[in-house]
């Protein structure tokens, strides 16, 4: 699978101003990790959408909120999951 490219923070912010966020904390990880695979086709669309808009936030912010709930949802998770592993890889360098 494409990895994200660019500032995760910046994405994670849009996504939390679009109001992804708090419901993917919310809801359950276990159906939503199941969706990810499930909807691998549009997560990588939205992985090459958010890797075009390089450092231009509002380019990023108005690309994000074409894209449909869903695919923001397992978006917002792959995120996560892509900084869980940064800081994971950062905690052993260390």
């Amino acid at each position: 699978m494409s990895r994200l490219q660019g500032n995760l923070q910046s994405l994670f912010d849009a996504l939390y101003e679009l109001g992804v966020i708090d419901p993917v904390l919310q809801s359950s990880w276990r159906d939503g990790l199941e969706e990810v695979e499930r909807r691998s086709p549009e997560l990588l669309k939205a992985i090459e959408i958010v890797n075009t808009c390089g450092g231009d936030i509002e380019l990023l912010y108005s690309s994000l909120a074409k894209l449909d709930p869903q695919t923001l949802e397992i978006l917002a998770m792959e995120v996560a999951r892509e900084y869980a592993d940064f800081h994971s890889r950062s905690s052993t360098l260390h």
